[in-house]
């Protein structure tokens, strides 16, 4: 996903990958604090917990450590934390090609409370047109390059008017019927008949 991120000339924060605590320690290392660190396969930011110190991390290693041996895969993702930056969910629904960016939202807390600790806004109430704009541009090249069929959806952090992808979820996603509510259309019907083969413009 990096590589591909960094082909379509988006940006991450710096981060990397650990299966241990001497690993956790090198990236933190080679990052710099404060740091996000989460288990991989696991849902709702369980263990997921920011790290400002060498104590922290050593801490939260351990514990995310131990809840991702429980999901099969004793792996950790450490990202640069994004200190006072906002977090956007963007659903979208693409065709394979056609993409249909169906609500971009504001999360209320800063980027790194969890998406389902959350509240969210949308329309986006700080977020100028133009980078509401970049933000479905971005959306779009990410769908059409993940080849999704359905529904995705992708978080993002807005710092210093600079986009950073956190992540790609190319399935629906929990917010998915709030924005259905919200714009006045059968989001998730709409993605399962695309699902079953047909286009956005049929």
């Amino acid at each position: 996903f990096q590589a591909l991120v960094n082909q379509l000339g988006l940006k991450q924060p710096k981060n990397g990958l650990a299966r241990s605590q001497a690993e956790a320690e090198k990236v933190a290392d080679a990052i710099g604090y404060p740091l996000v660190i989460r288990p991989s396969y696991v849902l709702g930011g369980r263990a997921m917990e920011i790290a400002r110190n060498d104590e922290d991390l050593r801490k939260f290693a351990a514990e995310a450590l131990s809840v991702a041996k429980d999901s099969g895969d004793a792996s950790l993702f450490i990202d640069r934390y994004l200190s006072d930056a906002i977090e956007v969910d963007v659903d979208a629904l693409c065709d394979g090609k056609n993409v249909h960016v169906a609500g971009i939202m504001e999360h209320i807390e800063e980027a790194g409370v969890h998406s389902g600790d959350s509240a969210c806004a949308l329309p986006p109430y700080t977020l100028s047109p133009a980078l509401q704009g970049r933000l479905a541009e971005q959306t779009i090249a990410l769908a059409r390059a993940l080849k999704v069929r359905g529904l995705i959806n992708i978080q993002f952090a807005v710092k210093d008017d600079e986009i950073y992808v956190l992540e790609a979820n190319p399935r629906a996603s929990r917010t998915v019927p709030f924005v259905a509510k919200a714009v006045g259309a059968p989001i998730a019907g709409i993605a399962a008949k695309v699902m079953a083969g047909m286009s956005l413009t049929e």
